[in-house]
């Protein structure tokens, strides 16, 4: 049961992550229709957490329980004898190679051969002779075995959730030897107890090991579901990443299709009006991502309606935002504005009037919003004064990446239109100069400021789900239009691997 575990923890735990089979599932004749989010996992992915497998048997045979083993034979004029193997345990284990292959429209085809284990435990026997001559006797052992394993997984669906199948099993025996304290060469009784032993061991093995191969298989797949679920989750926010359509499995690449409607309190969230093709993702990366232009937008409305989208700014922050240049202009507007009050003494509320509007084009994501500015005076000891009052509607594209397990949010053109502007020092609003620097200052330094507190708050949000323990080389964030496409290499790491086997066994 151990050999369970470990093998598929290491080579398809992470593959089961990705893939998603529609076999118990009806998604209709345009099932692309409703895909949200894609993820594609190509070959070089594959063969490289294929090669974490031996490390992640070895913990599982460590971890595994492995049943007590019984048996009786009657021996023509001895009599009958009957053996008890207990306190089974893998005393050492080493892998020579291990593949993976995918078959196309079919399974993941893995193969690990030459597995040399060698496991201890204490043997009990009992012979009782033709003239009622009775012989008990408990003896250490050892078993050596050398055996192939080949295991053909196909993915099912269940419950829009993948269900995984590992029960085409097959476990080949080149070596299975039972030594009896150490003894390489035992006596006529224990080269009896070698014979029929040894044969019952390797039906036990081969039970229990594609026994629990196929249950482990479930576990995990149940396991990794549920943490690409967390992982698009954050507290009333989350995304629905049941299965959207029947998934692909090429020769080169797997694919799963998900939903990605966003789910948040009463809000309620409809798509079937993708644009999704297999041909708009390539295969010369390891990993893709693929997310369609509506769940950016849905993001956005849960944000807006769980009234996250508000940013108020005091003190130094508020200082820089006012004083970005030196001027003549600079020092008049701010002297009306605030009236000669500490900007210690002040505060800048920003939040959003309406759901934001995302857009995704080839230029990069363009974001449309009405956004409320007020500013206030706190004079000690009285109620706040608003100085300042504005509506404003905002359109910034911006271009994302990903650097050094930072997300990095870059403003380019942006436009200003003001809809409703009140200021206590030009209550007639005829003065342009006040405006003119309000304007000059929300592009400059207004926009960067907000943008810079939302990328270190969404590179918090991922790493907390983990990302930051993942080894990511050179990423891509693709935008073109109706949707965006993250494209990467990795490396992942070891430990990662047996954290998930400690988490399931």
């Amino acid at each position: 049961m151990l050999w369970a575990g470990r093998m598929r923890l290491g080579t398809f735990g992470i593959l089961l992550m990705l893939v998603h089979a529609s076999a118990a599932c009806e998604f209709g004749p345009f099932p692309y229709r409703a895909t949200g989010i894609v993820c594609r996992m190509t070959k070089p992915a594959a063969l490289l957490l294929n090669q974490e497998t031996a490390q992640v048997i070895q913990a599982a045979f460590r971890n595994a329980k492995f049943p007590n083993i019984t048996g009786e034979r009657s021996l023509r004029l001895l009599g009958k004898v009957a053996y008890e193997l207990t306190n089974i345990q893998v005393n050492d284990l080493s892998i020579e190679q291990s593949e993976v292959e995918l078959k196309e429209n079919d399974a993941i085809h893995i193969a690990i051969k030459n597995v040399t284990a060698f496991f201890k435990g204490t043997l009990t026997y009992g012979y009782a002779g033709a003239w009622f001559l009775q012989l008990f006797h408990s003896v250490d052992f050892e078993i050596e075995s050398s055996i192939d394993l080949q295991i053909n997984i196909k993915l099912m669906c269940q419950k829009d959730q993948v269900a995984a199948d590992a029960s085409d099993c097959y476990l080949t025996f080149h070596k299975l030897t039972l030594h009896l304290q150490g003894d390489k060469e035992p006596g006529w009784l224990k080269q009896l107890f070698t014979d029929f032993i040894s044969f019952t061991l390797k039906l036990v093995l081969k039970s229990e090991v594609c026994n629990e191969i196929n249950f482990l298989a479930q576990v995990l797949a149940n396991f990794v579901h549920d943490l690409a679920a967390d992982f698009v989750r954050d507290k009333d926010i989350s995304v629905d990443i049941s299965l959207a359509s029947v998934p692909l499995m090429k020769a080169n690449y797997l694919e799963s299709h998900h939903k990605g409607l966003v789910l948040y309190k009463n809000y309620s969230d409809v798509f079937s009006d993708s644009v999704f093709s297999p041909s708009l993702l390539t295969e010369s990366r390891m990993l893709y991502f693929w997310l369609s232009e509506h769940i950016l937008n849905s993001l956005a409305s849960a944000a807006f309606l769980d009234k996250r989208l508000v940013l108020t700014i005091r003190g130094q922050k508020l200082q820089a935002l006012f004083e970005m240049e030196d001027t003549e202009a600079q020092r008049k507007a701010v002297q009306m504005i605030f009236q000669g009050t500490s900007y210690n003494d002040s505060e800048a509320k920003v939040w959003s009037l309406a759901h934001p509007q995302i857009s995704l084009q080839p230029e990069g994501t363009v974001i449309k919003s009405l956004v409320a500015v007020e500013v206030s005076i706190l004079p000690p000891g009285e109620e706040p004064l608003m100085v300042l009052y504005m509506e404003k509607e905002i359109t910034v594209t911006i271009q994302a990446a990903y650097v050094e397990k930072k997300l990095i949010l870059h403003p380019l053109d942006s436009r200003i239109e003001f809809k409703v502007f009140k200021c206590t020092a030009d209550p007639s609003g005829n003065d342009p100069s006040i405006r003119n620097f309000l304007q000059t200052m929300i592009s400059v330094v207004g926009i960067p400021e907000v943008i810079s507190r939302i990328e270190p708050a969404l590179t918090s949000l991922m790493n907390s789900k983990g990302l930051n323990l993942f080894e990511i080389r050179n990423p891509e964030i693709i935008t073109r239009k109706g949707y965006i496409i993250v494209q990467l290499d990795f490396s992942f790491p070891n430990h990662l691997l047996l954290d998930f086997l400690e988490k399931i066994l």
